[in-house]
Formats: C-alpha cells, sequence, structure tokens
C-alpha cells in the first residue's frame, strides 16, 4: 500500500504562484511515476504532469510554460510549481503514484486551487 499527502493548495489572484507537494509512503518500488491530475467541476480529471523516477517529464499543453515539475527521490515527494496562473486553472489537484512493477495506482485526496480574476 501507498500512501499519498499533498499540501500547497490555496486561493490565489490571477497572474499568481502556487506550489503543490506531495510526499509518498509506504511500499514505494521503482521505477514508478509521479503526477499531478486536476478535476474542475462538471469536467473529467485530466492530466497535467508526470515524471518518472529517472526524471522524465510530461506536460499538459494548456500549462507548458507555467507549470513545472519535480521530484525529489529521497523525499519519495513530487512537486508542482505553478506560476502565472488563470482562473480556468481553478480545480481539486490530485496527486498520483503509478508503480510499473505490480501496475498499482495510487492517489491522494486531492488539494484545492482556487484562481481569482
Amino acid at each position: 500500500q501507498v500512501q499519498l499527502v499533498e499540501s500547497g493548495g490555496g486561493l490565489v489572484q490571477a497572474g499568481g504562484s502556487l506550489r503543490l507537494s506531495c510526499a509518498a509512503s509506504g511500499s514505494i518500488f521503482t521505477p514508478n511515476v509521479m503526477g499531478w491530475y486536476r478535476q474542475a467541476p462538471g469536467k473529467q480529471r485530466a492530466l497535467v504532469a508526470t515524471i518518472t523516477s529517472v526524471g522524465r517529464v510530461s506536460t499538459a499543453d494548456s500549462v507548458k510554460g507555467r507549470f513545472t515539475i519535480s521530484r525529489d527521490n529521497a523525499k519519495n515527494t513530487v512537486y508542482l510549481q505553478m506560476n502565472s496562473l488563470k482562473p480556468e486553472d481553478t480545480a481539486v489537484y490530485y496527486c498520483n503514484i503509478f508503480l510499473v512493477a505490480t501496475r498499482s495506482n495510487y492517489w491522494g485526496q486531492g488539494t484545492q486551487v482556487a484562481v481569482s480574476s
């Protein structure tokens, strides 16, 4: 089992920045992929960015150039630096880890990000 605990959400004005953190604990095997997804009201959960245990990054077009994902393998923590935030970035942001060897998928409880215009 893996537990994910997110932090760093909140309310910010358009153009502002936030940094999300997600700490993983439990049986964490490599290789794995950690990532962030978001779900806005009335919409499906969507990929924001992922990063593999060897540092390969994938980022959604909608946030490229504004959001940066990174991770600290020693701390089993993934970060999402969000700059130039827009009202359309308002959503619940979920942390995810996919363990390749067991094909297991785990989710955090979500953290709310609200961007005011």
